[in-house]
């Protein structure tokens, strides 16, 4: 099993410490599993215009084709002016529209308050069910006031990242079975 984590931000510290936490989780409980942390802050990504992902070259081809050969994401992503930031934004709109079918993705979001709960099932959640995704039902929220000098210090949150990494990892597991399922029905 592939895991790709993305920290979908270009700046801050807080999505990506929240992504160390939660990868460092999988890896402990997983280690069988590949991982991969694709913190977008440390590629020199392109603007997508419109191109195959295939056809991109450095970073960006890069990232794109490590995205499309996870089984699993487990994105995370700040909170900017009530949205997504435009990096992460860019990597949905370098992929195909059906780049994450048969993949389960899972999110955490790190934000300075809680009035953007919601941003997740306004904006991330569709676009992510557009592209064909088996999204975990359940996301971590993190505040500005779960942190600490780069350190999580909400007891509460670690639980929901710990689980966040299981549910992503069974939900995999599920919907291979399920696969292997609906091909052993049309295997003549």
């Amino acid at each position: 099993m592939k895991i790709v984590g993305i920290s979908g931000s270009n700046v801050g510290t807080k999505t990506r410490t929240a992504m160390d936490y939660t990868l460092k989780m999988a890896r402990e409980k997983y280690p069988d599993a590949e991982m991969i942390l694709l913190d977008l802050a440390e590629y020199q990504m392109v603007f997508s215009d419109g191109r195959d992902y295939r056809e991109y070259e450095g970073d960006t081809k890069f990232v794109a084709e490590t995205i499309m050969a996870a089984d699993a994401l487990i994105i995370g992503t700040p909170i900017f002016q009530a949205s997504i930031p435009a990096t992460l934004k860019n990597i949905f709109d370098l992929l195909p529209v059906h780049a994450f079918r048969d993949k389960v993705v899972s999110m955490l979001v790190t934000a300075g308050t809680a009035k953007h709960y919601l941003m997740v099932e306004q904006q991330l959640k569709p676009i992510l069910s557009y592209m064909k995704a088996h999204i975990v039902p359940t996301y971590v929220f993190i505040e500005e006031k779960d942190f600490h000098r780069k350190e999580i210090i909400n007891d509460d949150v670690i639980f929901r990242m710990e689980r966040l990494v299981e549910d992503t990892v069974l939900l995999v597991d599920a919907y291979v079975k399920i696969r292997e399922a609906k091909d052993a029905e049309y295997d003549f």
